[in-house]
C-alpha cells in the first residue's frame, strides 16, 4: 500500500494470490489536505462565486444510464486569426456541455490484484455508490468534425461553436469531481463556472496571442471575479495565496512507476452570464488529449501476474509500454495513451481489457487522431484461464457505461489501380530462365527494347558444332536493328567459335571479351544489336580447373515507353564443378503503381494489398512500400514482383481497375498467436492458431468510436468472439440516444479468424472506409436478422475464406464433418446446406450499402438473406415473414468480382428450428425463402421496389447476380466475364406468387472481356477465347456462358447493350439464355426492347441443347421457354415471341425456326394455363394444340411427393387444346387462366375414363385472404359446339364415345400489370370426376375437327429510337465521363490482318485511313470534341519529321488527347528518332521500325495521365492496335469552368464526322 499524505490517495497493489490481499473497504470519501481545501475556498471567496454546488449521480428510470453526448475527446483547435471577440452578440449555439449536480466528491481509486480464476479484478467497496452520467454535446462534434452519417446517407459536418470562443471540454471521469491543476494532482473540490478559450484578431487589449506557459490569466468565458483552476492562474501575474500554494503542491508529482493514482477530478461549471474576458490560448499539442495537464504519468512496467483496475477518479496517462494479467477501467477511471510522435512505440499487454461502469479508454481523438504508435496486444491460449462472463478470454470488452474512443491517423483506406499492373511490372511480364547441365555453347536472349518482352531465345553450340557459328551470325541478321542481345555462355563455347563469328559479334554487339574467349571461360553480355561498346555491358571470369570461378554478370537497364525501368541481366560461372547460366528482365528499383487517388498519407514501410481482378480470389498480393522521392501524389512503390495480371482500367466498358487497401496504421490492436494450431481450435480444418483477440461491445455502452485501427490476428472460430463484434447493442446512433451516432471508420482488419465486423441485434451503426482482407467466414455479418438503419459505405471486402461457426460459413469438408448438430445420422448437403460464407451477409435488407468492394470470397460477395423470423438471442422480435417483406435499404455504387459462387446473392434464407426428426437439418442451416418487399412490411399494402443501383460485377466463377423475389429492379450496372451474367427469378410460382416482376435497365454485358486474366493462384480453368487467345475461364473451360438468364419470370429487360458473346468449339456462349435443367414456369410476360447486340456478339440466344451441362434438356421449363421481343431489337422483328424450336404449343406456319439459337420466333397472343391435379398427383401431363396433335409436349410437373401436381404449360390464345395423362386421369383438376386479359379464351378437352361422372365448378380464389367467391355450377351442355360456343353460360360436355370432357375457359376480369390475375382473385375451373377402379381411359388423338392453323408471318422492321446502354462505361466513379478510343494501325508485313485501311474509332465515330504514314486525330481532353485531324506522309516526303515536330508543338493546344496510328511506313525520312513524342507523353524519343507499325494514344498538356500507351512494332510484329476508355475533365487536366457545356455539346454533335453511318469495324 502507498499512501500519499499530502492529496490523500490510497492504492492498494498486490501481487497475487499467493500473497497477503488488502481486503479492507477502501474509504470513499474525498481526502484532501487541508491546505488544498482552504485554498479553494479561497478561491471561491475571491471570485465571488460563492459555496461550490456539488453535483448528484444520475440514471434513467429502470437503472438504464444516460447516453453521453460524447466520449471522444479531441484537442480544442486554435480559431483562425479572423475569429471575433468574446462577448460580441452572436447567435446562441447550444450548451456543449451540461454537468449534473453532485453532492459531494469522490475519491479516486486504483486497484491492482491479481484476480481470482473466474472473475476480472475489482476494487473492494460499497457497488451502491451512484454514478454520474455526463450530458454534453460530443467534442468531436464540436470540435467541427463530421458526425457519422445516419441509415439514408453521410451527414455534412457539424461545426456549432463559433470560432474564437469554445467551452472547455470537462476532461474528467465520469463520476469525478475534483479539480486538477497544471500538475495533475488535487486542488479544491469546488466547483467554478465553466471557461471558454477565445483566440484571434480582435482580442481586447492586454490579451496575449499564445500562452508561453501551461497557465495563464482568467480567460475568455471566465466569470468576472471567479476563482479560477490553479492550472490556469499560476502564471504571472497571479496573486499569491492558497491557491497558488496548492498549485506548487500539485507541481510535485509522484514519479513512482507503481503509484498509478491521481486526485479526484473536478467538473468544469456551467458557464456564467457575466461578462467575459480573453486570455491566450493554449498551443493546439497542449489541447491534445494525450498532452491534457489533468493526466497524471502512468509507467506501471511489466507483471503478467498483476490485475490492474483503473477505479474511481483515476485518469492516467500511459507512457511506456506495460503488461498485466488483466486491466478493467471502471468507475470514473481513464486511461490515456501518450502521445509521443519521437518516441518509442507504446505497447500494452494483458489477457484481456474491461471497461464498463464509467470507465473509459482513449487512443487519440477525433480532433487531435493519434500520431505515434500504439499496439494493445492480447495474449493466452484457449486452454488458458477461465472465461469473463459475457466477454470469453483474450479480449477488449466494453460493458455497461464503458467508454471506447480509439483514434489513430486516418489515411486513406482503400482506392483503384489507375494502370494496369501486369505480372512482374512489365507488359509481358518478367523473365527468368537458369540453366545448368545441357545448355553448352552461346545462350542468347532477344528482347524488345522498348517493353522487356522476350522475343527469340536461342542456344548454339559453337563448342563442338563447327556450324553453329554461321547459324548464330544468320540468326541475328534476322533481328530488328535495336534490339536487346543478352548473351551467356554455358560450360563452354570456344572451340568451334571461328575468328570470323567472334569478329562479327564485337562488332555487332559492341563485345570487347569474345574475341579471347577461352575454353570453359564465363562470359555473359547484354547490349543493343547494332550498338557500340558505350551500351554494352560486360563481363567474364578466368576457368583455373578448379570448379569454381564465381560469376561474370552483365546487366544493363532500360526505359519502357511508359516510363518503366527495367534490367536485363545476364550470368554465366562454374560453382564447385557445375556450369551455370541465364538470364533475368525485371524492373528496376522497384514498381511504381498508379493510383485514382492522392495517397500521400501512405508511408515508407507500410503494406498494402492489390486485389484479384481474376476468377479466383487468391490472386490478392500483398507489398511493402518503399521511399519514393519520384512519386507523384497518387503513386506509391512496392518492394515486390506481382505475379499475377492487376487490371488498373475501364475494359469493354466495364469498371475493372483493383482496389489497393492500406494494410498499416499506427494503432493496432492484435492477438499473440502460436506458431501452429493446437487443442480444440478446428485443427482438423487449420493449421495455424485460431484463437486470436476479439473486441466486444455490449448494450448501454456511453460511447463507442474507432477510426484509424489495425486489427490483426483478431477472433476466434468460437461463436460471438470476433475482431469487432457489437452484441445486441440495440440502437446507437441518435434513435438509442447517442446524440454522437457510433461508428467504425477507416479499420484494417485483416489476418484474422472469424469474421471482420459483427453487427448483432444492433442498429444504426456506420461501418466506413474499413477493410477485412484475409478472414474466415462472414466478414461484415449481420447476425439475428433484425439488424437494421446500419450503414456500410466505402469498404472492402477480399479473400473471405471458409469458416467453422455457422452452416453457412463452412466448406464442403467442413459441412460434411461438423455433424454435431444436425438430427440423428442425417449428413449435410453441402452444396445447399452450407457453402455460402459471404463478404457481406445481410440478414435484414433495411440496411444501406454504399460504395463498397466484396472483391473475393469463397462462395459470395454480397449476400441479402432472409430470416424468416429472428434468431439467436433476437427470437421474438419480429412476426414471422416480416424481413422478407422489408423494403431494401440504399444500394448504390457497389463492387463485387473475384467470387466463387456470386457476386451479388439476393435470396434464400436459413432454417429457423432446431434439429429434428421431421427436418433433421442444423440450425441456421442455408434455406429457402423469397424477398417480395411491400411497404412498411406489410404484404397487404403495396409493392415498394428494391433498386440495385450502379452494380458493377466481373469475374465471377458462376453469377454476376442472381436474384430471386419481386419486385427487384437492377439499373446503371455492369456485368463482365462472369458465368452468368445476372439471373432473375421469380418471387415464386403460381399461385403462391401474385406476379411480382425483375427488371434491368440502363446496363451492359459482356461475355468474354480483354481481361484475359493469368494462370495461377487457383485459378483452374485455361483456355483459347472467342479470340483465339489464351484466358482464363469460369467454370470450366465447356461451361456455357450466358450475360441474362430467365429463369422463370416475368423479367423485363431494356435499353441494355451485350458485348463478345461468341459460341467457341469448346462452349456456347449467348447474350441471352436459360437456366439449365430447368422444371420451373417459364413466363411469356417476360419480355425485351431496346438491346443493342454489338456486331461481336456471335450468339444472340440460346435455349440450349442435349449434352454436356443441359442434360437431356427436356425439364418442364426447358421446353417451354419463352421472351417477347417488344420492338423488334434483338430479332429484327417486334412484337415478336421467341421460344424453343420444338414446342408446337407456340408454333403455326407463320413461325421463323433459328436452328443457331434451336428457337423460332412466332408473333401471336400466348398466356399460361396453370393447371393443378390431386389424386393421383404422380402424372405426366401431355398438353397438344388441335392443329399439331402429333406433337404434343410433355410436361412432369414441379411437386413430385406434394400433395398436388402443377403443370405451367405457355399456350397461344383462342386455340383449342388436348389434355391426356399417362395414367387414369385425376380425380381433382383445377384450371387457372393466368396471364390472361379480361375476354381471352382457350377450348379444352381433358381425357376421362367414359364412365366418369363430373361435377364442375367456377370460382374465384383470392390468394392474400386465402378464400374463395363468385362460386358458379357448370351444367352439362346437349352437344360439345354448345359448350365451346363462348356464349357466357357455364356449360361442360363430356362426349362419352370419344371419353373427352369439353370446357370452354375464359378469363372475365380484367388483369393489370405483371399480376397473373385480376384484382378480384385469380378465376379458375374446378373439375371433380367420379371414376369407378379398372375403367379404361384412352383417347383418341384429336376430338376437334382438323382445321389448318392460321398463318401470321412476322414482318421485319427496325426499331425506333435508340437502343442500348446510354452509358459508355459503367465505372465506380459515375460523375466521370469517359471517351470510348480503338486504334488499328496497318502493316503490310503482317498477313495476320484483314483489313485495307488502318483506323481510329472515337465512340462510334471512325476515321479511315488509306494513305501510308502517320495519322493524327486530336481531342480536346477536357469535353471530347474532335478538334484536329492531320496525315504524314513518312515514306516519300522529304521533311515529314520536322512537320510531324511543328504539328506536335505548334498546333495541337494544351490539354488535348493525341491519337496517332500508322499505316505501311517505312523509316520516317529525316530522322533516326522521334523526340517530339515526349511531348505527349512518351517516356523517351521513338524510333521506327522499318515496315512496322505504331499506335499511340497521348496527352499533350502539363500532366501525364496514367493511360498513356504507347505500341512500337517491328515488321515482324502483329500490327499495332490498342484500345482504352478515356477519362475526360479530370482534375489533372485543369480544365476550365464551362468545359461541362462544352462536353454536353461535343457528345450532341459526335456525328458530324461519321465516315460510314454504320461503322466500318466492330468495337472489340
Amino acid at each position: 500500500m502507498v499512501i500519499n499524505h499530502r492529496n490523500k490517495i490510497k492504492i492498494t497493489i498486490s501481487k497475487g494470490d499467493d500473497e497477503s490481499s488488502n481486503n479492507e473497504r477502501p474509504d470513499r470519501s474525498v481526502a484532501v489536505s487541508s491546505e488544498g481545501a482552504r485554498a479553494g475556498r479561497g478561491a471561491g471567496r475571491r471570485g465571488g462565486a460563492g459555496p461550490a454546488v456539488r453535483g448528484r449521480a444520475r440514471a434513467t428510470p429502470g437503472g438504464r444510464p444516460r447516453r453521453r453526448r460524447s466520449r471522444s475527446l479531441p484537442a480544442l483547435p486554435i480559431p483562425p486569426r479572423d475569429a471575433g471577440r468574446c462577448g460580441q452578440p452572436r447567435v446562441r449555439q447550444p450548451d456543449l456541455l451540461r454537468f449534473p449536480q453532485r453532492q459531494k466528491p469522490l475519491e479516486p481509486s486504483v486497484d491492482e490484484t491479481r484476480p481470482p480464476p473466474h472473475a476480472p479484478g475489482r476494487p473492494v467497496g460499497n457497488p451502491q455508490l451512484p454514478r454520474a452520467w455526463r450530458r454534453g454535446r460530443p467534442f468531436g462534434q464540436r470540435a467541427g468534425l463530421p458526425p457519422a452519417p445516419s441509415a439514408t446517407g453521410i451527414k455534412a459536418p457539424v461545426e456549432d461553436i463559433r470560432p474564437g470562443c469554445r467551452d472547455r471540454p470537462r476532461l474528467g471521469g465520469a463520476s469525478g469531481s475534483a479539480a486538477v491543476n497544471s500538475a495533475g494532482t488535487a486542488s479544491a473540490a469546488a466547483e467554478e463556472p465553466a471557461r471558454r478559450t477565445c483566440c484571434g484578431r480582435g482580442l481586447p487589449r492586454g490579451c496575449g496571442q499564445r500562452l508561453r506557459r501551461r497557465s495563464g490569466r482568467a480567460g475568455c468565458g471566465e466569470s468576472r471575479g471567479a476563482a479560477a483552476s490553479p492550472a490556469l492562474r499560476a502564471g504571472p501575474g497571479a496573486s499569491p495565496g492558497p491557491g497558488a500554494a496548492a498549485g506548487r503542491v500539485g507541481e510535485q508529482r509522484a514519479a513512482a512507476a507503481h503509484q498509478v493514482g491521481t486526485a479526484p477530478l473536478r467538473a468544469p461549471p456551467r458557464p456564467s452570464a457575466h461578462r467575459r474576458r480573453c486570455r491566450p490560448c493554449p498551443s493546439l499539442a497542449a489541447l491534445c488529449l494525450g498532452a491534457a495537464p489533468y493526466l497524471a504519468p502512468w509507467r506501471p512496467g511489466s507483471d503478467t501476474r498483476r490485475a490492474a483496475v483503473v477505479g474511481r477518479g483515476a485518469a492516467l496517462r500511459l507512457e511506456s509500454s506495460a503488461a498485466f494479467h488483466s486491466l478493467v477501467i471502471r468507475d470514473g477511471g481513464r486511461l490515456v495513451f501518450a502521445d509521443r510522435p519521437h518516441g518509442p512505440p507504446i505497447t500494452l499487454r494483458a489477457r484481456y481489457i474491461l471497461i464498463h461502469d464509467g470507465g473509459e479508454l482513449h487512443i487519440g481523438s477525433e480532433r487531435c487522431p493519434y500520431s505515434s504508435r500504439a499496439i494493445i496486444s492480447l495474449y493466452g491460449r484457449a486452454t488458458e484461464g477461465a472465461a469473463v462472463e459475457g466477454f470469453g478470454q483474450k479480449f477488449v470488452g466494453v460493458g455497461r457505461g464503458g467508454v471506447l474512443e480509439l483514434h489513430g491517423r486516418r489515411p486513406r483506406s482503400w482506392t483503384l489501380l489507375d494502370k494496369t499492373l501486369h505480372p512482374g511490372g512489365l507488359r509481358h511480364g518478367a523473365y527468368s530462365s537458369e540453366k545448368r547441365w545441357g545448355s553448352r555453347g552461346i545462350n542468347l536472349r532477344v528482347l524488345d527494347a522498348s517493353t522487356g518482352r522476350v522475343l527469340a531465345a536461342r542456344r548454339f553450340d559453337t563448342h563442338l558444332q563447327p556450324g553453329e557459328g554461321r547459324r548464330l551470325l544468320a540468326f541475328l541478321a534476322l533481328q530488328a536493328p535495336g534490339s536487346v542481345v543478352a548473351a551467356a555462355v554455358g560450360d563452354s563455347a570456344a572451340r568451334s567459335l571461328t575468328l570470323e563469328t567472334r569478329l562479327l559479334l564485337r562488332d555487332r554487339l559492341g563485345s570487347r571479351y569474345i574475341a579471347r574467349l577461352g575454353y570453359r571461360q564465363p562470359w555473359a553480355l547484354v547490349g543493343i544489336l547494332g550498338g557500340d561498346r558505350l551500351s554494352t555491358a560486360e563481363d567474364k571470369r578466368e576457368y583455373h580447373g578448379n570448379g569454381t570461378t564465381g560469376l561474370a554478370v552483365a546487366q544493363r537497364d532500360f526505359l519502357t515507353y511508359d516510363g518503366t525501368r527495367f534490367t536485363v541481366t545476364a550470368f554465366s560461372g562454374w560453382i564447385k564443378g557445375i556450369p551455370h547460366n541465364g538470364f533475368k528482365v525485371e524492373v528496376s528499383k522497384g514498381i511504381i503503381l498508379h493510383l485514382v487517388d492522392e495517397v500521400t498519407s501512405w508511408l515508407p514501410g507500410d503494406r498494402i494489398v492489390v486485389a484479384s481482378t481474376d476468377y479466383s480470389m487468391h490472386q490478392a498480393e500483398e507489398f511493402n512500400l518503399l521511399p519514393c522521392p519520384e512519386c507523384k501524389s497518387n503513386q506509391v512503390k512496392i518492394d515486390g514482383s506481382p505475379l499475377y495480371l492487376h487490371i488498373g482500367e475501364v475494359i469493354d466498358g466495364i469498371d475493372m481497375r483493383a482496389e489497393v487497401g492500406l494494410l498499416t496504421r499506427n494503432v493496432l490492436i492484435q492477438g499473440e498467436m502460436e506458431d501452429s494450431c493446437y487443442g480444440q481450435n478446428q485443427c482438423q480444418f487449420f493449421s495455424f492458431d485460431t484463437f486470436g483477440g476479439h473486441i466486444k461491445i455490449l448494450r448501454n455502452f456511453s460511447s463507442v468510436h474507432m477510426s484509424g485501427v489495425e486489427l490483426k490476428n483478431m477472433g476466434q472460430q468460437i461463436l460471438g468472439s470476433y475482431p469487432v463484434h457489437f452484441h445486441l447493442a440495440e440502437d446507437v446512433d441518435e434513435r438509442g440516444g447517442y446524440e454522437r451516432p457510433t461508428y467504425l471508420d477507416n479499420l484494417a482488419i485483416h489476418h484474422c479468424f472469424s469474421r471482420c465486423v459483427a453487427i448483432h441485434g444492433t442498429h444504426g451503426l456506420l461501418v466506413k472506409d474499413t477493410i477485412g482482407y484475409d478472414t474466415l467466414g462472414h466478414c461484415f455479418f449481420l447476425e439475428d436478422g433484425t439488424e437494421q438503419r446500419n450503414t456500410f459505405y466505402h469498404n472492402l471486402g477480399l479473400l473471405t475464406r471458409s469458416g467453422t461457426i455457422l452452416p453457412s460459413d463452412r466448406n464442403e469438408a467442413m459441412c460434411l464433418s461438423i455433424r454435431s448438430h444436425v438430427y440423428g445420422s442425417y449428413v449435410p448437403v453441402p452444396s445447399t446446406d452450407c457453402m455460402a460464407v459471404s463478404t457481406f451477409w445481410i440478414a435484414n435488407p433495411n440496411n444501406s450499402l454504399i460504395e463498397n468492394a466484396a472483391a473475393g470470397a469463397q462462395d459470395v460477395g454480397i449476400w441479402y438473406i432472409f430470416h424468416r423470423v429472428p434468431t439467436g438471442q433476437s427470437e421474438g422480435q419480429y412476426p414471422e415473414g416480416q424481413a422478407e417483406h422489408t423494403p431494401l435499404g440504399v444500394f448504390y455504387n457497389n463492387r463485387v468480382h473475384s467470387n466463387f459462387k456470386a457476386g451479388l446473392f439476393i435470396g434464400k434464407g436459413v432454417k429457423t428450428t432446431r434439429a429434428n426428426a421431421e427436418d433433421p437439418r442444423e440450425y441456421l442451416t442455408v434455406d429457402n425463402a423469397r424477398f417480395r418487399p411491400h411497404q412498411d412490411a406489410d404484404p397487404e399494402k403495396p409493392r415498394v421496389p428494391a433498386v440495385i443501383d450502379g452494380l458493377i460485377a466481373f469475374k465471377n466463377n458462376d453469377h454476376g447476380a442472381w436474384a430471386r423475389g419481386g419486385d427487384i429492379i437492377f439499373r446503371n450496372s455492369g456485368f463482365s466475364d462472369n458465368g452468368i451474367g445476372l439471373t432473375l427469378a421469380s418471387d415464386g410460382t403460381f399461385p403462391t406468387d401474385e406476379g411480382s416482376s425483375l427488371e434491368v435497365t440502363h446496363s451492359i454485358f459482356v461475355g468474354e472481356s480483354s481481361n484475359f486474366g493469368s494462370q495461377g493462384g487457383q485459378n483452374s480453368y485455361w483456355g483459347k477465347g472467342a479470340n483465339g487467345e489464351y484466358r482464363t475461364l469460369p467454370r470450366n473451360k465447356t461451361f456455357p456462358i450466358r450475360g441474362f438468364q430467365i429463369y422463370d419470370g416475368p423479367v423485363r429487360m431494356a435499353k441494355c447493350t451485350f458485348k463478345k458473346f461468341t459460341p467457341t468449339v469448346d462452349r456456347y456462349s449467348s447474350a441471352i439464355g436459360f437456366f439449365m435443367k430447368n422444371s420451373w414456369q417459364i413466363s411469356p410476360q417476360n419480355n425485351v426492347s431496346q438491346i443493342l447486340m454489338e456486331k461481336s456478339v456471335g450468339l444472340k440466344v440460346f435455349f440450349g441443347r442435349s449434352g454436356q451441362w443441359f442434360g437431356d434438356n427436356d425439364n418442364d421449363g426447358d421446353k417451354t421457354s419463352i421472351f417477347h421481343d417488344l420492338d423488334g431489337s434483338v430479332t429484327g422483328y417486334p412484337d415478336i415471341f421467341i421460344g424453343r424450336a420444338d414446342n408446337y404449343l407456340l408454333r403455326h406456319p407463320g413461325c421463323l425456326t433459328v436452328p443457331r439459337w434451336n428457337g423460332l420466333m412466332c408473333t401471336g397472343k400466348f398466356a399460361q394455363l396453370y393447371i393443378q391435379a390431386r389424386r393421383p398427383e404422380n402424372l405426366t401431363l401431355s398438353i397438344a394444340r388441335a392443329a399439331y396433335h402429333s406433337h404434343p409436349l410433355w410436361l412432369q410437373g414441379v411437386n413430385r411427393g406434394a400433395p398436388y401436381q402443377q403443370y405451367q404449360p405457355v399456350v397461344m390464345l383462342e386455340q383449342a387444346y388436348i389434355i391426356q395423362w399417362d395414367g387414369r386421369a385425376p380425380e381433382d383438376v383445377i384450371l387457372y387462366p393466368i396471364n390472361f386479359n379480361r375476354g381471352d379464351w382457350l377450348h379444352v378437352a381433358l381425357c376421362y375414363p367414359r364412365e366418369a361422372v363430373f361435377q364442375v365448378v367456377s370460382d374465384i380464389y383470392q390468394r392474400r385472404t386465402g378464400t374463395v367467391h363468385s362460386v358458379k355450377h357448370y351444367l352439362a351442355a346437349p352437344s360439345r359446339a354448345s359448350a365451346l360456343n363462348g356464349t357466357g353460360e357455364r356449360l361442360f360436355y363430356f362426349d362419352r364415345a370419344s371419353g373427352y370432357l369439353f370446357v370452354h375457359l375464359q378469363a372475365h376480369e380484367a388483369r393489370r400489370g405483371h399480376s397473373y390475375c385480376s384484382q378480384q382473385g385469380c378465376e379458375r375451373i374446378k373439375i371433380t370426376a367420379h371414376m369407378y377402379p379398372g375403367e379404361s381411359w384412352s383417347c383418341e388423338p384429336n376430338p376437334f375437327p382438323e382445321r389448318p392453323a392460321a398463318a401470321q408471318r412476322p414482318v421485319s422492321q427496325r426499331p425506333a429510337g435508340p437502343c442500348g446502354a446510354p452509358q459508355l462505361a459503367i465505372t465506380s466513379t459515375p460523375s466521370v465521363k469517359y471517351v470510348k478510343v480503338q486504334i488499328q494501325s496497318l502493316s503490310r508485313a503482317d498477313p495476320r490482318t484483314h483489313l485495307t485501311s488502318a483506323f481510329i474509332k472515337i465512340n462510334d465515330t471512325v476515321f479511315l485511313f488509306n494513305s501510308r504514314g502517320i495519322f493524327f486525330v486530336v481531342l480536346d481532353a477536357c469535353s471530347g470534341a474532335v478538334v484536329s485531324r492531320r496525315h504524314f506522309d513518312t515514306v516519300t516526303a522529304e521533311n515529314a519529321s520536322s512537320a510531324i515536330t511543328d504539328y506536335v508543338q505548334t498546333f495541337i493546344k494544351e490539354r488535348s488527347l493525341v491519337l496517332v496510328c500508322s499505316k505501311d511506313f517505312a523509316d520516317v525520312v529525316g530522322s533516326s528518332e522521334m523526340s517530339v513524342f515526349t511531348r505527349l507523353g512518351s517516356a523517351k524519343p521513338i524510333v521506327f521500325h522499318k515496315e512496322g507499325s505504331f499506335a499511340m494514344l497521348g496527352y499533350k498538356g502539363q500532366a501525364r495521365p496514367s493511360w498513356i500507351k504507347v505500341l512500337n512494332h517491328a515488321g515482324y510484329q502483329k500490327a499495332a492496335s490498342l484500345q482504352h476508355y478515356v477519362p475526360l475533365k479530370l482534375k489533372e487536366y485543369q480544365c476550365p469552368a464551362n468545359a461541362d457545356e462544352s462536353l454536353k455539346f461535343a457528345l450532341s454533335q459526335n456525328h458530324w464526322e461519321h465516315i460510314p453511318a454504320e461503322p466500318v469495324v466492330p468495337w472489340d
